[in-house]
């Protein structure tokens, strides 16, 4: 899987579920609840990385401001890059 190949994803839960472990099935059953995802996210070259760290980013300067300051004062850091 870490070479991004979609297409081996049914392969390799059918041999999942024919494993001992348990939580191994479990979370190839999981992964059959939404199989269309995630195989496009093994397949497509297209990633959310870069949204997921402007989140991560703006999370991190909110909780360093809690209770200090409001809306307006965060706006200008994420702005500013100050985060």
């Amino acid at each position: 899987m870490e070479d991004k190949k979609g297409v081996l994803l049914n392969k390799w839960i059918q041999k999942v579920m024919q494993s001992p472990v348990n939580e191994l099935k479990t979370f190839a059953r999981g992964l059959m609840s939404d199989f269309h995802a995630v195989k496009s996210a093994l397949t497509l070259p297209w990633s959310n990385g870069q949204v997921e760290g402007q989140i991560n980013k703006l999370k991190t300067v909110k909780r360093q401001m809690y209770g200090r300051a409001g809306f307006n004062l965060l706006r200008k850091r994420m702005i500013l890059g100050a985060g």
